[in-house]
């Protein structure tokens, strides 16, 4: 599950200021690009490998956004380390409950998590120095399954 977590939570900070749907269409190469999400090599990626990445075709290419990640890596390794899971981690702002909710960008949940990630140094760096955004997070919890928003009328909603 860690590395389902860490592969939702870089694919939503490349997300910010683009559709969802432009960086699902690119899932499979940055699965590729960034080592099928192995976090103990993003972590490694030197300047060798960040101009490889700027140069893949297949991949958001932002600068800033692909240092972030590597950044966000390191944060993301030492609450692993921390709380032995990033899972874990995420219990202790949802106490290992789903939270049921539709028509939000935010929570307070989502601030919670978002501001505790701030402290840490987590950015989403589409300019220097923005911190990861509560929507961001908000997003990445409905995309792992913590809010779970489907309305009545959509597919994937279940009773």
């Amino acid at each position: 599950m860690g590395k389902y977590l860490f592969e939702m939570l870089i694919l939503e900070s490349f997300q910010a200021g683009l559709s969802w749907q432009c960086v699902l269409n690119k899932r499979e190469a940055f699965k590729e690009a960034y080592e099928d999400f192995d976090i103990d090599k993003v972590i490694e990626f030197d300047e060798e490998k960040i101009e490889q990445l700027r140069n893949n075709p297949n991949i958001i290419r932002n600068k800033l956004k692909i240092k972030a990640s590597i950044s966000n890596a390191k944060i993301f390794k030492s609450i692993q380390e921390e709380y032995q899971t990033f899972y874990n981690y995420l219990c202790t702002f949802t106490h290992g409950k789903i939270i049921y909710e539709t028509g939000k960008t935010t929570s307070t949940l989502s601030d919670s998590i978002s501001n505790d990630l701030k402290k840490r140094g987590m950015k989403l760096s589409i300019k220097p120095l923005i911190t990861f955004d509560v929507t961001i997070i908000y997003s990445f919890l409905q995309a792992i399954g913590v809010i779970y928003s489907h309305e009545k009328d959509c597919f994937l909603y279940k009773d």
